[in-house]
């Protein structure tokens, strides 16, 4: 048998077992039992999809789609390298510590060589996950990236709107959640790693104005943005998961930097609005936010919401309303949402792809949630 045939074998044998409901004779007729997920299994298999389906071996980076584009988008190869983290910190398998490095090759030289970007919330997205690789690994190469980032991450604040970091160096006037929450948990982080007190205060500095500016204080809901059309309005209609998300990570962050229990009940408010609104979460699901770009979103909450449901100091009860949501939204894309055995996700988690095609955002949302699902269990 070759070694692709092995693989393939191995990994139907491994969806078998995740998939397989068991059934057992009581009395005249059979009886099945409840459907038992294990979670190890069913991300090492989402795991392997993921890097099977979308990685460029030629290119070391991850493909737009499985369904032959190879475009480079620079925001989800941060999101791809943090499932790589979270598979590597959950196995120790060396083949994850393999594509870490090659992702690291191969991403500056398709990001005009280098990891600086026109884009600040790009480049926040992939200053925190080269700190995760920093944490997974101990290689240095990880935090002087994610450092050489926040640097210039830091020089797109200005007095514009009260302040605030902006969207992108060509229009400065414009900010938004996208840019300004990542920073905040970015800062909180490096604190907390390294101890410099300037971190801290830019860290506070953000908040402050992002807390203000941008989230209802009544119910944490947070909004997208300010003055995108220099008009000084906020974006009040666009309401996604991942501008909660992001909230939640840094109102939790916060709180582990300065244990100040504020900043951890504005996690927990926002958290709470989440789950309860009914345009965020439809029938207990997070909702479908399309193709593309919003494809990725829901892995953002699922990632800070994760966080905040296995933080000791938010109460009991609390943590396992949150535990119950996100398991309920895995056990539902894995049964209904995935399509098997190309183990492809939909965009709604109640709804499975039928041609085995997808983009690499929508893949990553569901490779994220059941990586979580890990260590939730």
């Amino acid at each position: 048998m070759s070694s692709l045939n092995k693989l393939l074998a191995l990994l139907t044998l491994s969806l078998f077992v995740a998939c397989k409901d068991n059934s057992i004779g009581q009395g005249a007729g059979p009886a099945t039992k409840p459907y038992v997920f294990n979670w190890t299994v069913i991300a090492d298999s989402s795991t392997q999809a993921l890097t099977r389906q979308f990685f460029n071996e030629q290119g070391r980076y991850f493909n737009e789609n499985n369904s032959g584009s190879t475009q480079f988008n620079y925001w989800p190869q941060a999101h791809a390298l943090d499932v790589l983290v979270d598979a590597y910190v959950r196995t120790k398998d060396s083949r994850y510590l393999t594509y870490m490095n090659d992702w690291y090759g191969g991403v500056p030289v398709k990001n005009n060589g280098g990891f600086l970007n026109e884009y600040y919330d790009d480049m926040l997205w992939n200053a925190l996950a080269t700190l995760r690789a920093y944490d997974a690994t101990g290689d240095k190469k990880w935090l002087d990236t994610s450092q050489l980032l926040w640097n210039d991450i830091k020089l797109g604040w200005n007095d514009t709107m009260g302040g605030g970091i902006a969207w992108r160096k060509g229009q400065r006037y414009y900010k938004n959640t996208p840019a300004n929450a990542p920073a905040i948990i970015l800062a909180a982080r490096l604190y907390q790693r390294l101890k410099r007190p300037e971190d801290l205060e830019w860290a506070k500095k953000i908040y402050d104005w992002q807390l203000k500016t941008l989230v209802d204080p009544a119910t944490g809901n947070t909004y997208d943005g300010i003055n995108r059309q220099n008009d000084g309005k906020i974006d009040l209609t666009w309401k996604f998961t991942y501008n909660q998300g992001l909230m939640i990570g840094a109102g939790l962050e916060m709180f582990r930097a300065t244990q100040n229990q504020t900043y951890l009940s504005d996690a927990t408010k926002t958290a709470n609005f989440t789950i309860a609104d009914p345009e965020l979460t439809n029938g207990g699901l997070m909702r479908a936010e399309g193709n593309g770009d919003g494809g990725l979103f829901k892995a953002v909450l699922v990632r800070y919401l994760t966080l905040l449901a296995t933080e000791p100091a938010v109460p009991a009860d609390t943590r396992t309303r949150y535990v119950n949501y996100l398991k309920f939204n895995a056990e539902t894309l894995w049964r209904t949402g995935t399509q098997k055995p190309q183990v492809v996700y939909g965009t709604f988690w109640g709804n499975r792809p039928t041609d085995g095609k997808t983009d690499l955002t929508t893949q990553l949302s569901g490779a994220t949630i059941l990586e979580a699902m890990t260590r939730l269990n």
